[in-house]
């Protein structure tokens, strides 16, 4: 009952403001209408337009608020960044990808926890999976699943040559126990030892945890923990939330399968977004939206274009429901 409360809170003081405003504007109508003296005229006119504005984006973002909700926008997500195409430059690049979401998060009030990670030889990441707890966390990260491109010089480059590396990201809501049921049979755990700094108990503890869901294939690790327990508690987290997104994707094919055929491929695989360091300069290719303060966007400050992309989205669904209607 709170949860739903607070879900209505927002709508009903969004209507309030709405009918406020439309009183008013409706009553300097009338006195621009009504009035014998010229200068009350001016003024009623004058607040009337202003108060017209006012009126129609009020009515824009009720409309927003009214869209059918995501059942995931409340939820946590697990973060998962992959080095792509380009060797160990795609490695350094999915570090800092990586970060720049720590630092998002931490903007946010956000708790942030890498679960997993593989490092390269040189520092950066293989792979990474975190889980980044906080409100409403799904709603403005959901939106930066893809291929993330990058443009710049690499340290490992001495002839000072431009090269083009990519990283996938993908955002997965984390999913409850009781969304998804997971025979326990059908899981195989193995554990090993940690590796990484850690103290004397690294490589001597069988604290790591590996579990396997036979049926999908699906494999997932967890070592940050000192305590087996808790590494198994986190890894079946992580289970659950990939098996429930295999479990929703199986379904959304059915229903996407002539949606596919009206607007080409669609597929996650293509770059949503480029990171050109030479120019500054990024580039959401979904929405057209640029910026020249790459080195601002890179400390995790990417509100404006999180927001844009919410926006648009938003704006679509609005679309949508014209159309059909």
């Amino acid at each position: 009952m709170a949860k739903q409360q607070r879900d209505l809170e927002e709508v009903a003081a969004k209507y309030r403001e709405f009918k406020t405003l439309n009183d008013n504007m409706l009553q300097a109508k009338q006195v621009f209408e009504e009035s014998d003296d010229d200068e009350m005229k001016e003024l009623a006119r004058d607040e009337y337009e202003s108060l017209q504005k006012s009126v129609t984006d009020c009515e824009e973002q009720l409309k927003i608020l009214l869209l059918p909700k995501d059942p995931n926008d409340d939820k946590n997500v697990l973060l998962e960044v992959r080095a792509g195409t380009g060797g160990d430059e795609a490695t350094l690049f999915a570090a800092e990808i990586l970060r720049m979401y720590a630092r998002y998060a931490e903007t946010n009030g956000w708790k942030m926890q890498v679960i997993d990670s593989s490092e390269s030889s040189i520092g950066g990441l293989k792979e990474a999976v975190a889980m980044i707890e906080g409100d409403k966390v799904y709603s403005k990260l959901k939106h930066e699943s893809g291929v993330h491109r990058v443009q710049r010089v690499p340290q490992t480059e001495s002839s000072g040559r431009i090269h083009t590396s990519a990283v996938t990201v993908a955002v997965l809501p984390e999913s409850e126990e009781v969304e998804i049921n997971i025979d326990p049979k059908d899981i195989r755990k193995d554990t090993f030892c940690s590796s990484g700094p850690g103290g004397q108990s690294v490589n001597t503890t069988y604290s790591a945890v590996r579990l396997t869901h036979i049926p999908t294939n699906t494999v997932v690790s967890c070592q940050d923990e000192k305590s087996q327990i808790k590494n198994l508690e986190k890894a079946m987290r992580v289970l659950r939330a990939r098996l429930l997104e295999i479990e929703k994707q199986k379904q959304q094919d059915a229903i996407s399968a002539e949606r596919r055929q009206q607007v080409g491929s669609g597929d996650r695989s293509e770059k949503i977004r480029t990171y050109n360091f030479k120019d500054n300069r990024v580039t959401d290719h979904r929405i057209g939206y640029t910026s020249h303060q790459l080195d601002l966007f890179m400390e995790g400050e990417i509100d404006e274009l999180i927001q844009a992309l919410v926006t648009y989205y938003q704006a679509e669904k609005l679309r949508q429901q014209a159309d059909a209607a």
